[in-house]
């Protein structure tokens, strides 16, 4: 397997072919998404709802620079960084990280992935050297959907009737912040609140009959997406029949995603689904997800996108139905679409795909 320092040094390549594609003498990456990608797997957010992290990275014809403070100097080199790769200059604390990042550039026209006077905006180009994850990425996404897979589902089965959502949350947040999992999103709804909003913020309902548990958990930088739902007792007839809809919605767009294919074939498959199993306006309510990795989502896909899937890319679909929703994460592989998501000793249901058959989380029933 490649080392991280190796597949940091591979990656650096790619950014000097960009550089020399636009002529530029530089590029400054300032995103935690970027770093991570960079870095192999080095999280250098402190902060973990902000999409900048706590270091710029610049990297020139001659040399990869880590800036930052004082203060994150000593532990981005220790605990962060591959080793041999990347120079780290830091500066004091107060401020004067522009100030260092222009020394190291040394002049000339440069680009940046924000947005930053005098740059070129190059946050699109180096997004698409992320989408074809290399084998050590694979790797630690599969690692990091078995994980998130388990915690939902020891968070999911510790559910019981009465819970405020909130409480269902914290479940999740505990499940995978044990296992060094930052949960970036988590999503919850009880009863009629799964009808009325795509986004339930948790709130103090509580629960009743059934509950509704999405997250988005990150470690390496990667970003793992699913969503399940629990019920007591028996699953009405109206339920029953719009989960099933919805997974064969989620088997479409699985299904319909190939390497080399126009990613708008997998939605255009999805709505068609949509509309065969008796719900063809409901795409309309929510977007349905797309390629994913080191962000939630690269971009959300549309009817008509253009872009082809490529190997080893990562992609979450999210398809929901008014009450009920389906979503795992899977890396597209040449033998397929791998889902790395998967719950443990969770109920699933094989789905006809467009190219064959697509396991599909069912409702947990207890």
């Amino acid at each position: 397997m490649q080392s991280r320092a190796d597949e940091s040094r591979a990656k650096i390549e790619l950014l000097r072919g960009l550089l020399r594609e636009r002529d530029l003498s530089g590029v400054v990456l300032s995103s935690a998404a970027n770093f991570a990608w960079l870095t192999a797997g080095g999280e250098d957010f402190v902060a973990t709802s902000s999409e900048g992290g706590v270091a710029s990275v610049v990297v020139t014809a001659e040399r990869a620079v880590v800036v930052t403070d004082v203060i994150e100097s000593g532990r981005l080199s220790d605990e962060e960084l591959p080793p041999g790769v990347f120079e780290v200059v830091d500066h004091p604390w107060p401020g004067g990280r522009s100030d260092v990042v222009s020394s190291v550039l040394g002049g000339g026209e440069f680009g940046a992935d924000a947005a930053v006077a005098g740059a070129h905006y190059l946050s699109a180009d180096v997004s698409r050297l992320r989408w074809s994850l290399c084998p050590g990425e694979v790797e630690r996404y599969r690692e990091l959907g078995r994980m998130a897979g388990e915690g939902m589902g020891e968070a999911c089965r510790a559910v019981a009737g009465g819970m405020t959502e909130h409480e269902v949350g914290s479940l999740l947040c505990a499940a995978w912040r044990s296992r060094g999992i930052q949960p970036v999103v988590v999503l919850v709804a009880a009863d009629e609140r799964i009808r009325r909003y795509r986004h339930p913020i948790p709130t103090d309902g509580k629960v009743g009959r059934y509950v509704m548990v999405v997250g988005c958990a990150r470690k390496w930088g990667l970003i793992a997406s699913l969503t399940r739902l629990v019920h007591f007792g028996a699953i009405d007839s109206d339920l029953r029949r719009r989960h099933e809809a919805v997974m064969a919605v989620d088997a479409a767009f699985i299904g319909g995603t190939a390497i080399g294919r126009p990613i708008g074939d997998a939605v255009e498959a999805g709505l068609s689904a949509y509309a065969a199993s008796g719900f063809p306006d409901e795409w309309k309510l929510h977007h349905q997800g797309g390629p994913t990795g080191y962000a939630g989502r690269e971009f959300r896909a549309a009817p008509g996108e253009g872009r082809p899937a490529v190997e080893n890319q990562a992609f979450a679909w999210n398809p929901s139905i008014t009450g009920t929703k389906s979503e795992d994460t899977f890396i597209l592989t040449p033998a397929g679409p791998e889902i790395i998501t998967a719950v443990p000793l969770w109920p699933v249901r094989s789905v006809q795909g467009p190219t064959g058959p697509v396991d599909r989380p069912d409702i947990l029933q207890v």
